[in-house]
């Protein structure tokens, strides 16, 4: 089969859910052109700054695309096949990730900018907003794990293509270095010598090509400069990394959040539409199994596993925490929520289908795929295959596809982090300039403590903290997509009392509660039971408590959630 037919299909109908699917939500929520934004009536230039949609699209889907959409189909591939994956990215795109990200993203603005956690609580009770917060904040720092491991992973080592030439982690880090230099200097210019956004973006694009150029000449390589082993290397990057995130979550949105936005969005949608050149003149076919059977090499089932592995890609709860934290502080107007929330979580399903068409064009014995595959590096392969149809250099390649991998990345790092500050502050009512710094390196240090330990698959091999963390984050992740459209209900049959809330969201939170309960309920059984179902004598992993805790709250939050929709005579708040 070709690889052409496939992502045409899968690309016509993600088309066709924005068109018909995402103009019904739009009538459903009744968004109005007239209505007053928060970040107009709430403006600081700090957090609430009006903001072109074309501007805030960028920032908005750099912030939420993020390693998802490339790990999570290429490990579910791996696992059951391609077909699979396809499926469950389109159809979870459409009516459940989208559906999500628009309700989380109007629901803020209707509310004055807050979190969906402050929506909680007008509309359930305080100890149910309390509880989501707690909630919010664990799967936040599962979120920075996971990610910030999967970077530093990509500045180690090196890597041979087949026609020999050497790619160094070392020279993707200097890119990503000179590539967060940028929006900084991009930044001032704007603000201070009144440079003009379309002259901006004239100048700095061309030096992200740069910058990606430049890379691979001056390789920050730490293993070398700090006589490292690679594992200690990934250690210190681990480190640095979330010093970053906390200087950045820090700066006024303006300064970096704002512009790198910017320039990741463009960034990101040119790593889109070469995946779609590739794939279109690529002449290549599918050559990867369609499907690989409904239990995985390791033992995992295909649900519920499959839906908290692809993840990002189909639907996410982080998604909510941007949408509701962030982009709900600069929408210009309610008519920008559909391309902006809906139009964004399509565009990461489309991600998803060029990163699994990476996987789907290559034979099981393909050298991506010898030994212990790395999603981030069958992306870059696929991805440099499919520039060298137009000449560009092997190096330069796969240097942008990883690029580009860790600009989703970061972006998700330190909206993440400022999100975790948001939420920890709400939680301890500590503000002021103390608070925020106190909340922010918290958020920050309780990943460090997990990326810095020792982290072994089953038979005990040392592994990367983000594959031992993947699956939990997976999860959590989805755990949070479904209590966020459980609040969604609770607020719009509140509000509108209507049968259509029921499909709409009230069928989707049920699929992704039933389906990650499912998947956290057995983290939690491989910690305390052995694979013979005897029980452990030894300690159980903070992973596990921490699933433990999670799934807790999760339940007590379903209970709330049905004690607040059965109050049907209890006085409702403005209908909105």
């Amino acid at each position: 089969m070709n690889l052409l037919t496939v992502a045409f299909l899968a690309a016509v109908a993600l088309l066709l859910g924005y068109l018909l699917y995402g103009a019904l939500l739009s009538r459903l929520f009744r968004l109005s052109g007239s209505a007053k934004m928060p970040a107009q009536s709430m403006r600081d230039d700090v957090d609430y700054i009006p903001t072109p949609p074309k501007y805030l699209l960028g920032q908005h889907f750099s912030a939420i695309a993020a390693a998802g959409p490339i790990v999570g189909p290429i490990l579910a591939g791996l696992m059951f096949g391609w077909v699979p994956a396809i499926i469950w990215i389109v159809v979870g795109s459409i009516f459940i990730g989208g559906v999500h990200d628009f309700g989380a993203l109007v629901a803020s603005v209707r509310h004055k900018a807050r979190s969906i956690a402050e929506i909680v609580r007008e509309y359930m009770s305080h100890r149910s907003y309390l509880l989501f917060l707690a909630f919010v904040w664990l799967t936040i720092v599962y979120v920075v794990v996971a990610f910030t491991d999967i970077v530093a992973n990509s500045f180690v080592g090196s890597q041979t293509l087949e026609n020999n030439v050497t790619v160094t982690g070392g020279g993707i880090a200097t890119s990503s270095m000179l590539y967060l230099a940028l929006p900084i200097v991009m930044a001032l210019l704007m603000r201070y010598a009144k440079l003009g956004l379309a002259a901006a973006t004239a100048i700095f694009l061309p030096l992200v090509g740069v910058a990606i150029w430049a890379g691979q000449y001056i390789p920050l390589d730490l293993a070398r400069i700090l006589n490292l082993t690679d594992a200690q290397a990934v250690k210190v990057w681990d480190v640095l990394l979330l010093s970053y995130c906390v200087i950045a979550s820090i700066v006024p949105v303006w300064m970096l959040l704002q512009p790198r936005g910017h320039l990741g969005g463009y960034f990101l949608y040119t790593a889109i539409a070469i995946g779609v050149l590739g794939i279109v003149f690529g002449g290549k076919t599918v050559e990867y199994p369609a499907f690989k059977g409904w239990t995985s090499a390791a033992g995992d089932s295909l649900f519920p596993m499959l839906l908290i592995t692809v993840a990002c890609g189909a639907c996410s709860g982080f998604h909510a925490l941007v949408a509701s934290g962030t982009s709900s502080k600069q929408l210009r107007s309610e008519l920008d929520a559909k391309p902006i929330a809906y139009g964004a979580m399509l565009l990461e399903g489309l991600v998803a289908v060029v990163s699994l068409c990476c996987l789907m064009m290559l034979k099981s014995d393909a050298t991506p795929l010898k030994g212990a595959p790395s999603p981030n590096l069958i992306y870059g392969f696929g991805m440099c295959n499919f520039l060298g149809l137009v000449g560009v250099p092997a190096a330069f390649g796969i240097s942008f596809a990883l690029l580009a991998f860790t600009t989703f990345v970061y972006d998700t790092l330190d909206v993440s982090t400022r999100l975790g500050r948001y939420i920890f502050q709400e939680l301890t009512g500590w503000q002021g300039r103390l608070g925020r710094w106190v909340a922010t390196v918290i958020t920050a240090g309780v990943p460090l403590f997990f990326v810095t330990q020792k982290t072994v698959d089953a038979k005990g091999n040392a592994i990367p903290a983000w594959k031992a963390f993947w699956s939990v984050f997976g999860a959590s992740n989805q755990l949070l997509a479904a209590l966020t459209l459980m609040a969604l209900t609770v607020w719009l049959m509140r509000t509108r009392r209507s049968w259509w809330v029921w499909l709409v969201t009230g069928v989707p939170a049920a699929i992704m509660f039933t389906t990650s309960g499912w998947a956290l309920l057995g983290f939690v059984r491989k910690g305390f039971y052995d694979a013979a179902g005897n029980f452990k004598a030894a300690l159980p992993s903070a992973s596990t408590l921490v699933s433990l805790v999670l799934l807790i709250l999760a339940l007590v939050l379903f209970v709330e959630t049905v004690i607040a929709l059965s109050k049907r005579n209890a006085p409702s708040p403005q209908a909105n």
